[in-house]
């Protein structure tokens, strides 16, 4: 039996079960800012906390949703480890993404991973999608919800 057919059948086991939750990263002012500046999306909302105070209900400035979004490499790294014979993962997707809850400026993240499918593919290849679920500290609304798909490449 292949490698990739060995992680199959293993991770066959786990669909529908918690296979990983992070640790908390703080998505402070800074970070929100040198994503502003990263991706040229610098409006008021997420880097003027006096402004953001005074103008919206969210009581200061909130983190974009896409740097929301792009902690879930991190997380995921938390969560999982290379599979025996895996030689790389790719991120393949994402499926049904939400942005339920601002994070504002301070806020602790983590996320939570539930597995909902896994598939072979081309022989060498299993395409896993998980549930990810980005928890904000304190807050009973999660940030956001998505369908992660990951593609995990095996050697020949």
């Amino acid at each position: 039996m292949s490698a990739s057919q060995d992680a199959l059948k293993a991770s066959q086991t786990q669909i529908g079960t918690e296979v990983g939750v992070s640790s908390w990263i703080t998505v402070d002012q800074s970070m929100i800012d040198a994503f502003a500046k990263t991706t040229l999306d610098e409006q008021w909302i997420h880097i003027d906390p006096d402004r953001a105070q005074a103008e919206t209900p969210f009581g200061g400035t909130i983190a974009h949703g896409f740097l929301t979004l792009s902690l879930a490499s991190r997380f995921a790294s938390d969560c999982f480890s290379m599979m025996p014979g895996q030689v790389m993962s790719i991120n393949y997707g994402m499926n049904k993404l939400r942005f339920l809850m601002p994070v504002r400026a301070g806020s602790r993240l983590r996320g939570r991973f539930i597995l909902k499918e896994v598939k072979a593919r081309g022989g060498t290849d299993l395409l896993r999608t998980n549930t990810l679920t980005i928890e904000i500290e304190n807050e009973e609304t999660p940030a956001l919800v998505a369908e992660w798909l990951g593609l995990a490449v095996f050697k020949d």
